[in-house]
């Protein structure tokens, strides 16, 4: 099984989540923005959490899909369709003959992600199939796709095979069939603002205190100049007491560094391995998924959380998906009707 590429979106790439362990050699993490819509995205096809997917950015691709694929497509809300049907997100979904998906523009969020079982047939550049653009390397090519591309498919696992089985019962006249359940998705913001938790950074008391009233009470936007490295914010700029020599150190997914401009900068998957800058603070991991959908000239406003929060919210979060995964299992496993 492959899928063909017919157009190729804005950029498409093969993202999983990340080279582990190699940030001391400077090599970036890179990866997937949303590692909760890939994750979620593999469990429902019974394909490994970190397997490699297609990450799609704000203007969607149009592929022709063989006959016996099963996939899921998670993220951002791109309309997607098959033949010119609507395909429903955050479900198995299985194709009976070969079509043609399509994804248009991100209706909801900026990042969307189309999962295959077994997973692409591409070697591993350091534990990880990711794309890494500037470096050349991972993914297909080390590039984003283009039309023309052809990518081979792994055979399904075992589970997914399970969940094949009974979905190719069901209504098997029809283009695709797909179960009669979902999991929770992307939640649509109806503010005028998006509330991003955060806990203090290491350089936090380095600046004025007017300065970090204003990280707190005054929204931000989101720039133009922004990509997968970083979102840089608009907004009131920020002063450190005195300016200080600083040694470049570790920086994470979610770093929001205020370089000498005032105007912070959010460090995303794939920021540099070390950052120069003072930190003030570090977004909270449950609100990763959040701020790497939000689209440039939209607001956020930054509200502090202890560590204590951050972590019981990481764990509240971990155990949701770790049950989720046990039911999904266990329904594909005694092989009820989905």
């Amino acid at each position: 099984m492959n899928i063909n590429v017919l157009q190729s979106g804005l950029i498409t790439t093969i993202q999983d989540l990340g080279r582990v362990g190699y940030q001391k050699y400077g090599v970036i993490v890179g990866g997937v923005m949303d590692t909760y819509a890939l994750r979620m995205g593999n469990i429902l096809i019974g394909n490994k959490e970190g397997e490699g997917a297609l990450e799609i950015a704000l203007i969607g691709p149009c592929l022709n899909m063989t006959k016996g694929t099963l996939f899921s497509i998670t993220g951002g809300d791109f309309l997607p369709t098959i033949d010119e049907e609507p395909v429903p997100m955050w479900r198995p979904v299985y194709l009976n003959r070969d079509a043609i998906l399509k994804f248009s523009n991100c209706r909801v969020g900026c990042y969307g992600y189309l999962c295959v079982a077994g997973g692409f047939d591409l070697p591993e550049v350091m534990g990880s199939k990711s794309t890494y653009i500037k470096a050349g390397i991972g993914g297909y090519s080390g590039r984003a796709l283009k039309k023309g591309d052809r990518i081979n498919l792994n055979s399904p696992e075992a589970q997914s095979v399970n969940i094949i089985n009974v979905l190719r019962r069901k209504l098997p006249s029809q283009i695709f069939t797909t179960a009669n359940w979902y999991v929770r998705g992307c939640k649509e913001e109806n503010s005028t603002y998006s509330f991003i938790r955060v806990i203090r950074g290491r350089n936090f008391k380095d600046f004025t205190e007017e300065s970090l009233e204003r990280f707190f009470h005054n929204p931000f936007k989101i720039s133009h100049e922004s990509d997968r490295m970083g979102y840089r914010l608009l907004g009131p700029t920020l002063k450190l007491r005195r300016t200080f020599d600083m040694i470049s150190e570790a920086v994470s997914f979610g770093t929001v560094q205020i370089p000498p401009d005032g105007n912070p900068i959010v460090l995303l998957a794939d920021r540099q391995t070390t950052g120069g800058y003072p930190k003030i603070a570090e977004i909270a991991s449950v609100d990763i998924g959040k701020i790497v959908h939000m689209k440039p000239g939209e607001k956020i406003i930054f509200k502090e959380i202890s560590l204590e929060d951050a972590e019981s919210l990481y764990f509240y979060k971990e155990k949701y998906i770790g049950d989720l995964k046990k039911a999904i299992y266990l329904k594909n496993s005694i092989n009820f009707e989905i």
